[in-house]
Formats: C-alpha cells, structure tokens, sequence
C-alpha cells in the first residue's frame, strides 16, 4: 500500500496527524508522510515541531503558491471559526470579506492546483445554523465543480470516546473520479468521564481562581442542580450533569433558561 500523502493547514499541532498516527499504530498496512503544513502561530508551530520535526511549514496560507509544494492525496482543512461560533461576533466567512473565517476560500485555490484525492473540513456547528448554512452550501457547491463528492455530518465528541459536549461539522469530500463512498462512523456508548482524564496533582498556577469559583457556585451552578434534581436527572441521564459553560460565571441566566426549554 503507497503512502497517504498529506497537506495539512491551518494546522495548530495537528491533532489530524496524530489521528493518522493512531491509525499506523492500529493498522500495519497503513501508511502516510506528512508533505507540508501551513500555521502561522508561533506556540502552535512549536507544539507541531515537537511532535512532528523535520517537516516543512509553508506559512501563511494567502501566500503559498501551490504550484511549489509536492503534490499530495488528502488535504485537511480547520479553517478559523470565530466569525461563525457563537462566542463569537459571528461576522461570518464571505469570500472576500477579510474575516478571519473567510480564509476557508483560500482552500479553493489549494484544491484546484493540487486536485487531492480527499479533502477532510472541521468546524463548529455554527457554520450549518441558520445563519450560515446558505455560505456552506456555496462551499459544497464550489467543491462540487471542482469534481468532489461531498458528505457532511454534525458529530458529537461525547459520543465517539470523549468525555466533552463538542459539536462540529465535518466535510469529507472525495474526488469523483475514485470509485468511493463515505460512511459517519456510528456512535458509541461513553465510558469514560472527565474525571478519569484528570491530573491528580496539579500547579496551583493553573487553579480557577477563587472569586470565580465562587460566583459559578453561588448562582448558576446551585440553579442549575436544582433544576436538574428536579427533572430527576439520576434516573433519567445515569447522573450525566448538562455542560457548565467558561462564561457561566458571568452569565448565569444562560444556563438556567437552556435548562428550563429543555
């Protein structure tokens, strides 16, 4: 079996990567080489020198001239997700607009001077909300007259082995000449909890500080067990509590009236 040649962007430290490597692990007939990624972080090409040296990183994805990196198979794609999340201002990903999100069509040039056999997108759910569905069908679309084969899916990290609430889109989009369909894997039942993944022993330095402790216990986090209590979440959920947000501490309300609708 020949290698799986692979360009990563928007690379961070390639989480894509590690799965592949997970895959070498698993299957011995499995094999892939890592061609070239494209990040412009500077702690994020640190992470990704550690855990994949000797690679090349060609930089700033609106700068690369595709004609001059190797060719490759799968092409993977997180592009930015502020301006489609929710946490965000949701400025959106317009072709053209200049938002950090609007990088995604950068991909296009990519896609059309490399043709890999596969592309792979990762992003938040956001981007298939109501608000920005019509710019992800504009992006199928673009894939299909390029000659891809697209199949998307919202997939839930809790159900696929762990143990967070994490919603995004996947993209796989396969080249029409490869005689290939893809299948979602199916999900499976979680086993693990969050406590089983944490540190026994950890540097204070990197402790909630008190005063926030303080304010989620004092209002939405006691709110929030009440209601829970109330709707008999034990026999209900197995004693799975809903997700506490970061911003709960500052706004309460949001965890109360998610509760109270369901």
């Amino acid at each position: 079996m020949d290698k799986l040649r692979v360009f990563t962007t928007f690379s961070g430290y390639d989480s894509q990567c590690l799965a592949l490597e997970r895959l070498k692990r698993n299957y011995p007939q499995f094999d892939y080489e890592l061609v070239g990624w494209s990040e412009i972080d500077k702690y994020a090409i640190k992470a990704h020198d550690a855990l994949f040296p000797g690679t090349t990183n060609y930089g700033d994805i609106t700068q690369i001239d595709w004609e001059n990196v190797p060719d490759f198979d799968l092409f993977t794609y997180s592009s930015p997700c502020q301006d489609f999340s929710q946490a965000g201002k949701q400025r959106g990903g317009e072709k053209g607009s200049g938002t950090r999100s609007s990088l995604l069509w950068q991909c296009e040039r990519a896609i059309e001077a490399k043709r890999p056999k596969f592309c792979l997108m990762e992003n938040v759910a956001a981007l298939v909300s109501q608000k920005f569905v019509k710019l992800f069908n504009q992006w199928q679309l673009t894939l299909e007259k390029l000659g891809y084969r697209n199949y998307a899916k919202v997939l839930n990290a809790k159900d696929y082995g762990v143990p967070q609430n994490r919603e995004r889109i996947f993209l796989v989009s396969i080249r029409k000449d490869i005689d290939m369909t893809y299948y979602f894997p199916q999900p499976f039942r979680l086993e693990h909890r969050l406590k089983d993944l944490l540190e026994t022993e950890v540097d204070e330095r990197y402790y909630v500080k008190e005063e926030v402790v303080s304010s989620i216990v004092q209002s939405s986090f006691l709110q929030r067990r009440k209601l829970i209590h109330d709707k008999k979440y034990d026999e209900e959920s197995g004693g799975i509590m809903r997700t506490l947000e970061a911003r709960d501490h500052k706004e309460p309300h949001m965890i109360t009236e998610d509760v109270q609708k369901d």
